[in-house]
């Protein structure tokens, strides 16, 4: 599906040779297509190049299952109203064993109708990461004597790196195109929030 956004469009014809070196990375590892984030980090290729290998371990190498990865992946994508991001991971969550319930619940920002306790536990996790910017040490306990440390160290990678793709999407406009509706409403056109604190 093609992708639209607001940055310069750049081919591999007028890369650099650094740009067409990680664009060859990206092409050939598990991710497969210049996607999502990678629209803009090409643009500065000694970023890409770091954020492709975080990210592919972040999606592909840690010790969670898909599914509950996903599962901070969307909850990452709701909360900064990542229109791209949750385009992109809402299918591939479902396959990995999300339920629709807990998928619109999550889009919707309330409270998903959890049957698995690992699954409440991620959520827990990113809902006092990205709200209390902590976590407590009851909850810490929990998570490793679930998961064990690194793979809560995992965890918290996957929330931080996902967070770095939904602000370059968001940024950038970068989304899927398609006739389906978005996801999440797009702020009122006008003065920017920038615009508006800096009165």
């Amino acid at each position: 599906m093609a992708i639209q956004s607001r940055l310069t469009p750049l081919d591999e014809a007028q890369m650099n040779e650094a740009q067409r070196a990680v664009l060859n990375e990206i092409l050939n590892g598990p991710r497969g297509n210049l996607d999502g984030p990678f629209l803009a980090w090409i643009h500065s290729p000694e970023l890409a190049n770091h954020a492709q290998r975080l990210g592919a371990f972040c999606r592909y190498g840690t010790r969670l299952e898909l599914r509950l990865t996903e599962l901070a992946i969307l909850y990452t994508a709701a909360w900064w109203q990542s229109q791209a991001e949750w385009q992109i991971h809402e299918p591939i969550a479902r396959s990995a064993g999300l339920t629709d319930p807990i998928i619109e619940a999550l889009r919707q920002q309330s409270f998903p109708p959890f049957t698995r306790a690992d699954e409440l536990l991620v959520y827990r996790v990113g809902k006092s990461l990205y709200e209390a910017r902590r976590v407590d040490d009851l909850l810490y306990a929990d998570a490793v004597k679930a998961f064990g440390e690194p793979a809560v160290v995992e965890l918290i990678g996957v929330f931080g790196y996902y967070a770095l793709v939904a602000m370059t999407l968001n940024v950038f406009a970068v989304r899927r195109d398609s006739d389906a509706p978005l996801p999440f409403d797009e702020p009122a056109e006008g003065r920017s929030a920038e615009q508006k604190t800096s009165r």
